[in-house]
């Protein structure tokens, strides 16, 4: 088969490539790739036609994820909400499909994994579906008026207010003041839903591999970090990545606030839409809250080969045993466990 292997780290053709394929995300660029290897020592390559000496037209990126306590597989790609192939048509698909799962079935991989946007079809080609969460999407290309129109009155509209109305202040950038008060955020609320926090090193390599493309965003009431969020820019694209509160102070809308300041400067500076990104089918109160901004919502589906089983009967009761445990847990403490075991997760 016509494939060839690139490292995107060091061929700068894939970031050419990427600047300029219409499909491309934040999650294609140099910078996610060199992030991820950075923090959890993960392998990113590239499948495509081209040879050593051509301009890329096509392109699939990976990451070889290895671990004694997940197994090895290939993802496209750890930690991102979505990455499409980057393809131009069905034959070519079915090219790289078949020659991935003729190195799967060789090299015992325990599975490849692709998360595609909604409108791409891959449930062909040996993949099956895996997973599913709500994606949404907001459209800034109307007037400032008409999105706030949009918004749900109780909920998001009157807590804008709410929150200008306290006085709330606001900084974005990508300062190390930012970055702390950031993670102390991230900290709360992830023990708060029982969940293992991100290393910190996460976040400081995605501000150092992405430079400007990584925007911290925080909302303080007298002086105290309130609500914080963490977003990336492709091109007329942003991605509300992450996002983290003191609950304490929940009721003077300090996120509605943040999405309203990252609304108004990505219309001020080109931005054509703010993927909202995904959320997992049970977590209703999430899409609820993304649906209020008056956001499109859509199915998001991963696909793997081969297929892989289904949870064991009593797992489900030993992760949420394990989720309670860890929310006991001092907060240098979860982080040193994040630190551990976030790079068997990817």
């Amino acid at each position: 088969m016509n494939v060839h292997i690139l490292d995107p780290l060091s061929d700068r053709r894939w970031d050419a490539f990427v600047d300029r394929h219409s499909r491309a995300s934040a999650f294609h660029q140099r910078g996610w790739l060199e992030a991820l290897a950075r923090t959890y020592g993960y392998e990113p390559f590239v499948l495509t036609n081209a040879t050593a000496d051509e301009s890329l037209k096509d392109g699939v990126v990976l990451c070889r994820v290895s671990s004694w306590l997940t197994g090895t597989r290939l993802v496209s790609l750890p930690f991102a909400d979505h990455c499409e192939p980057l393809l131009n048509d069905l034959g070519e698909s079915l090219e790289f499909m078949n020659w991935l799962q003729l190195q799967a079935d060789h090299k015992g991989w325990k599975y490849i994994e692709f998360r595609p946007l909604p409108h791409v079809c891959h449930g062909t080609f040996g993949l099956v579906p895996s997973h599913s969460y709500c994606f949404h999407v907001l459209d800034v290309e109307p007037t400032l008026e008409q999105i706030f129109r949009g918004f749900h009155k109780d909920s998001i509209q009157r807590k804008i207010r709410r929150a200008e109305k306290e006085g709330l202040s606001y900084n974005a950038g990508r300062s190390k003041q930012l970055l702390d008060e950031f993670y102390r955020l991230v900290l709360m609320t992830r023990k708060r839903h029982q969940l293992l926090p991100q290393p910190r090193a996460w976040f400081a390599n995605l501000m150092e591999c992405m430079g400007d493309k990584v925007q911290i965003r925080v909302a303080r009431k007298n002086d105290i970090p309130v609500a914080a969020m963490l977003t990336l820019r492709h091109r007329s694209s942003v991605i509300y990545k992450y996002g983290c509160s003191d609950e304490r102070f929940h009721n003077l809308g300090g996120m509605p606030f943040l999405f309203w300041r990252l609304i108004e400067e990505s219309k001020a500076s080109g931005v054509g839409k703010i993927d909202f990104g995904r959320s997992d089918l049970e977590n209703d109160g999430l899409i609820t809250f993304k649906d209020r901004f008056g956001t499109a919502k859509a199915l998001l589906t991963y696909y793997r080969y081969p297929a892989t089983k289904k949870e064991e009967p009593g797992m489900g009761r030993f992760a949420e045993t394990a989720r309670q445990f860890l929310s006991l847990l001092p907060d240098a403490v979860c982080s040193q466990a994040g630190k551990l075991l976030y790079r068997h997760m990817g």
